[in-house]
């Protein structure tokens, strides 16, 4: 009789260590999500260089996460956008006073890791998990952009921040900020015999400076999938 129920005692116990390792270990319930996001694309650049949200142009994509755990996720995007640009309205004084428009469509090709700064969950709430958690991401991606002179083709490199609600089981929404740096200064060639805007002040380049970029804020809707197996058996 006293075997028996130190029997039950260790399989009671190993059940309970499974469910809160497995949960733990785990985290997320689902492994996948897969969605959509609109929003929009706008240009930082010689014909722009403060302004986050000047010119702003419809954008729209796709994305899918694998969410690692609780505070890390990896993600892949497919975004199409638009960019514009004229230094009509510009302070800056080009050289002989130059001016220049330019107007791009572009796809990127991305991939970033994204951490969540609370444990993002419905589920597991003895784990502290929340349904509603901020994040950042960074990443590398390829942008590919046309143009009436001359195709576009460079690396990315995105940092953004973000916010996430679980809405109900499986459904997220999603808002996010994302600055896109190229490692050129052709994204902004003009139209149509316009003044060149790559170096115009014939300037030393550097990581950081005669480069364009593009910023998007976009609005996503996921759906989870590919459930999660942590079963273990007290045999």
């Amino acid at each position: 009789m006293k075997l028996a129920s130190k029997d039950i005692k260790i399989k009671t116990f190993t059940i309970l260590f499974c469910i809160i390792g497995s949960a733990a270990a785990v985290a997320q319930e689902y492994r996948y999500e897969i969605g959509g996001a609109a929003g929009m694309s706008m240009y930082l650049g010689d014909a722009n260089p403060s302004s986050l949200f000047k010119g702003w142009n419809p954008a729209a994509g796709l994305m899918f996460r694998n969410n690692l755990n609780f505070r890390w996720a990896l993600k892949a995007d497919l975004l199409l956008g638009k960019v514009t640009g004229d230094t009509k309205n510009v302070k800056n004084v080009f050289p002989d006073h130059a001016q220049s428009s330019f107007s791009r469509n572009f796809i990127e090709l991305g991939g970033q890791m994204e951490f969540n700064f609370l444990p993002y969950s419905d589920k597991f709430a003895y784990l502290n998990t929340s349904k509603i958690s901020p994040y950042i991401f960074t990443g590398l991606g390829l942008t590919l952009a046309s143009g009436k002179k001359q195709t576009f083709f460079g690396i990315n490199f995105p940092l953004g921040i973000g916010v996430k609600y679980k809405i109900a089981n499986k459904l997220n929404l999603g808002l996010e900020y994302a600055v896109h740096k190229l490692f050129s200064d052709s994204f902004d060639a003009p139209d149509s015999g316009g003044f060149n805007l790559n170096n115009p002040y014939q300037v030393e380049n550097g990581l950081f400076k005669n480069r364009d970029w593009y910023n998007t804020l976009l609005f996503s809707v996921t759906w989870e999938f590919g459930l999660r197996d942590g079963r273990c058996t007290t045999d």
